[in-house]
């Protein structure tokens, strides 16, 4: 499991232009104009070998009567409430303002580590620009560009030195699946989780475990044994509107970075949306095992095969390429196929335990990459000679040995990947494919 890293400041102090070098991505809307980042952004940071998530908050305006604005502050608040570290950008060019201080005021309340990151500062002569901030109270401004990337380095280092230590997750649980029901607000989460542990009061065990104090419950009846991860619905949500969008997330950080396999529920009253996507991709860029579950089937009028072909077809298109997962339409009011929810999510956790034997994969894999061989390319041509499964991986991993590994693409490693899945059941599991020197 990994750290959750919040970015917070007044509008267009450059929190976007972070985030988007730090996750290396431009996921995030960088604009000249105050207030552009309403939506939140999440991504991964690797660096040294470690890895923590990092979540793009919005302008953080006190007093104002925006109302765009108080839900900003709203979502900082969120932040300060989970994650593990804040990182608070302040603008070296227009100077230490009202806003700012207000802002440390509220900072220097929370027991986080808090990193003070002065921000444009484009050459060494601005530098000294920086050192008003000290009047904040947050101790040394972190010199940096977002832009151009200067100090960044430096301050991932100290990033990593301020991070709390994640424990290993044995010392807390055993090797029993971990589940996490996760999903927008009002998606039906905290129904699915009641309707799965308030039929029997003995199932119930609460383990503190891993950073932030997560809870994971125990679930041990009609054959099942495994945990439910922390997730709405299970630990009390402090000082927080229970509609709050980011607070959902935040917490489907928490809950996909802990489990094994996750139950993505979606509205069937309104079917896929962008949220859901937001945390579709958490999943993805987790690596964790998926079982989309259509909830409030109940409530659908037409319930004829071909309105269930369309939501399936419609929740693959907007999830390619990643579609080989499963889709349940169920009711947790109704407790409509609840138990083959369960059913699903233990199937495709032993399914991200699959072994594939070498021969028997080379048997199968060969003659196909006979058949289809990678595009040559300026003249070369590509053999893939052999091919095995790694040993003790998350994911089912798998290694072909070519002569030219560096011109096979990423659509022949998702050829590869299709083919895999074809002749062996690894429904809802991520797979990797890597191609290395023969």
């Amino acid at each position: 499991m990994g750290n959750l890293v919040a970015i917070v400041g007044r509008p267009n102090v450059g929190k976007s232009t972070l985030f988007n070098r730090l996750t290396k991505t431009r996921h995030a809307i960088v604009s000249e104009e105050a207030g552009t980042t309403r939506d939140r952004q999440y991504g991964k940071c690797e660096w040294c070998g470690k890895e923590f998530s990092v979540v793009d908050t919005g302008g953080w305006v006190v007093n104002s009567d925006d109302i765009f604005e108080e839900e900003i502050r709203k979502q900082v608040v969120v932040a300060t409430e989970e994650a593990d570290l804040l990182l608070f950008l302040v603008d070296t060019q227009n100077g230490l303002t009202d806003w700012d201080q207000d802002v440390a005021k509220i900072l220097r309340r929370t027991k986080l580590p808090v990193i003070l990151v002065a921000n444009k500062v484009d050459n060494s002569g601005q530098q000294f620009d920086a050192m008003e901030f000290y009047k904040l109270g947050l101790g040394d401004p972190q010199c940096i560009s977002a832009a151009s990337g200067s100090g960044t380095g430096d301050l991932l280092d100290l990033i990593l030195e301020k991070l709390p230590s994640v424990k290993d997750e044995d010392d807390y649980i055993d090797d029993t699946p971990r589940f996490a029901v996760v999903g927008r607000p009002n998606a039906g989460k905290s129904s699915l989780i009641n309707a799965f542990i308030g039929e029997d009061r003995h199932i119930v065990t609460d383990i503190a475990g891993t950073t932030r104090d997560s809870i994971y419950t125990k679930y041990d009846k009609f054959g099942f044994d495994f945990y439910l991860v922390d997730t709405a619905g299970i630990r009390r949500k402090n000082k927080v509107t229970e509609d709050l969008e980011f607070y959902s997330v935040m917490r489907s950080i928490r809950a996909i970075e802990n489990s094994d396999v996750c139950i993505l529920m979606i509205d069937a009253t309104r079917g896929i949306e962008a949220q859901d996507m937001n945390i579709f991709q958490l999943i993805q860029r987790n690596n964790k095992s998926l079982v989309v579950v259509v909830n409030k089937w109940d409530l659908v009028e037409d319930k004829s095969q071909k309105s269930i072909n369309t939501f399936i077809n419609a929740i693959r298109e907007r999830m390619a390429p990643f579609t080989d997962f499963p889709i349940i339409f169920a009711s947790a009011l109704t407790k409509q196929r609840i138990f083959k929810v369960l059913e699903t999510a233990k199937d495709v956790y032993l399914n991200r335990k699959v072994k594939i034997g070498t021969t028997k994969l080379n048997e199968v894999m060969l003659p196909i990459i006979e058949a289809t061989p990678p595009p040559s390319i300026k003249g070369k041509y590509i053999k893939i000679k052999y091919c095995a499964q790694i040993p003790d991986t998350q994911i089912p991993s798998f290694v072909f040995y070519a002569n030219l590994p560096q011109y096979v693409k990423e659509p022949y490693k998702r050829f590869l990947e299709n083919k895999i899945r074809e002749n062996w059941t690894l429904t809802g599991s991520p797979i990797n494919v890597f191609v290395r020197q023969k």
